[in-house]
Order: structure tokens, then C-alpha cells, then sequence
């Protein structure tokens, strides 16, 4: 789920109210504009969630899918994270089928990338992983040729990185203030 040139990621401030996320959602399907990734939960301010969106500048250009977020009452803010400038995480949870003769290698590999074994039975082991998406890429890919059984990956979470300087938030052109 690396993020390449054609996706954006952006933080969208939004009223913490029932159908919110509904209007966002079928925003992007009336559009056909392709979400690559979408997380949201509620702010420290109970009044307001964030909804982090990767999305894929091909199916439109950033500017339009901002104009059209715009448009929603509920949306308060919108802020492009430049990748360079933000730190983003993702949570992988898999379950993968292993005999026991193989469980070492597959707990040292967990153990490598900084994961943790949730569960263990006769035939199979439910790992996590917390980290960069590329990082979670690359456990991914590592785990499998072992086999995997069941799959989640959150999607990105992102903030901006913290500097004495100043907020790291680069304002999208026409957003709403908060």
C-alpha cells in the first residue's frame, strides 16, 4: 500500500455526526474517484473525527476532489500530509497456517519487523504488525509463501510530523477553515 505519485493523503476534519462518512463515501462513488485507503475515528474534541483518505489522483485531480469535499456541510477542514513530512502507521493482522516444526521461522520474522504473536493453535499462528504501510508491505510479502488464512490491514493513519518550527499542514487551496 505504498504511497506513489499518483495517491494523496488527506486529512479531513469532519462533524461527529450520524451519515457523515456515508455522504463522504458515496461523494467519491458519484465521482468515481477511487479511494486507495480510508480511516476514520473521532478527534480529541468529541465534536469532530478525522478521516485519513489516500486517494488516487488518477481517477480525478486533487483540486476537483477537494472542491467536491467542500461542498459537504459537515466538512470542516481539509489538509493535504506531504509523506515526506507526516508520520503515517497501519496495523496488519493476519492469521497464517503453520505445522509447528515451522512456527520458529515464522515468530523470528515477526520478531525482526517488531510484531507480536496474538494467538497460537495446532496449525496456525494470528500475528500483528504496526508500522510505515511500507513496512507493513514488506511483512506482507514475507509472510506469504508461509500461507495466509485471513487478512486485515486498517488502512493509513497520518499526522504531521512535529516541528519546533510550525505545523507541518500544507492548507488545501479553497478548504474551510476550522
Amino acid at each position: 500500500m505504498s504511497t506513489q505519485m499518483n495517491h494523496h493523503v488527506l486529512s479531513v476534519l469532519v462533524e461527529n455526526k450520524a451519515g457523515v462518512l456515508a455522504r463522504i463515501v458515496n461523494l467519491f462513488s458519484r465521482r468515481a474517484y477511487n479511494i486507495y485507503s480510508l480511516a476514520v475515528a473521532p478527534t480529541e474534541d468529541e465534536r469532530f473525527s478525522r478521516l485519513t483518505v489516500v486517494v488516487d489522483v488518477d481517477s480525478a485531480p486533487l483540486e476537483q476532489i477537494v472542491k467536491q469535499l467542500n461542498k459537504l456541510i459537515n466538512v470542516i477542514k481539509i489538509t493535504e500530509l506531504d509523506p515526506a513530512r507526516s508520520v503515517e502507521r497501519e496495523l496488519l493482522i493476519a492469521t497464517v497456517r503453520c505445522p509447528v516444526e515451522r512456527r520458529p521461522e515464522i515468530s523470528e520474522l515477526v520478531r525482526i519487523f517488531e510484531g507480536k504473536v496474538l494467538a497460537v493453535s495446532n496449525d496456525a499462528l494470528t500475528v500483528s504488525l504496526e508500522g510505515h504501510p511500507s513496512k507493513v508491505d514488506d511483512f506482507e510479502d514475507m509472510l506469504r509463501p508461509y500461507g495466509l488464512d485471513d487478512l486485515q490491514r486498517t488502512g493509513r493513519i497520518a499526522l504531521p510530523k512535529l516541528d519546533r518550527d510550525g505545523a507541518r499542514l500544507r492548507s488545501v487551496k479553497g478548504a474551510k477553515s476550522a
